[in-house]
């Protein structure tokens, strides 16, 4: 027999019965959820401070939610949580765990995207010399520490805010300027022509 609270959240929650024919491997009841909560995910994955203008994190997110929907259907409890609130968590989870999976993935430092150097038709002195200013940079930014190297990629390559960098890394805000100030002065030891 089904609880009081759980029958009337099942008449009261069209997705809430969605979700228990989904249970019950009902092609049609989830394509109706997918329908209509793949779009609300997919802007959730935009929201993302991920720069993505592909969407592909977005559209990786939408995949994850739903084959867990599909899979832990089964699961659902409509006498603890309306379908959206349940899916919504289950989004919330998946979006850490791929955030969590990003972050171990080592970023590719590509000192063209830091240092842009301006092409104005350069002869080939000029030429060699950005060449060897490449070189120089390229191999400072491999001799950076670590936490440095780190806070300058979240900064520079995924276009965090410092604020943003802070929270990621749960480090005061004050520690990450500091790390960011100290790689730039760094490189610009190298752009100086100085030793490093």
């Amino acid at each position: 027999m089904i609880p009081i609270s759980e029958a009337r959240r099942l008449q009261e929650d069209p997705w809430a019965l969605c979700l228990t024919r989904v249970a019950s491997a009902d092609r049609d009841a989830f394509a109706r959820l997918f329908e209509h909560f793949a779009p609300q995910i997919r802007a959730f994955g935009l929201s993302t401070v991920i720069p993505d203008r592909s969407g592909q994190f977005a559209d990786e997110l939408v995949q994850e939610v739903m084959i867990a929907v599909w899979n832990k259907a089964a699961r659902y409890d409509a006498s603890k949580a309306g379908a959206a609130t349940w899916i919504f968590a289950i989004a919330r989870n998946k979006r850490i765990d791929l955030l969590r999976k990003l972050k171990r993935q080592e970023p590719t430092v590509d000192v063209d995207e830091i240092w842009p150097l301006i092409d104005e038709g350069p002869g080939p002195e000029e030429l060699l010399g950005q060449s060897g200013i490449e070189r120089r940079v390229r191999s400072s930014l491999m001799d950076l520490p670590e936490s440095q190297r780190q806070v300058l990629v979240m900064a520079y390559m995924e276009g965090k805010s410092h604020s943003e960098i802070a929270e990621d890394l749960a480090l005061p805000l004050g520690t990450v300027k500091s790390r960011i100030r100290l790689a730039m002065q760094r490189l610009q030891l190298v752009f100086d022509g100085q030793d490093h």
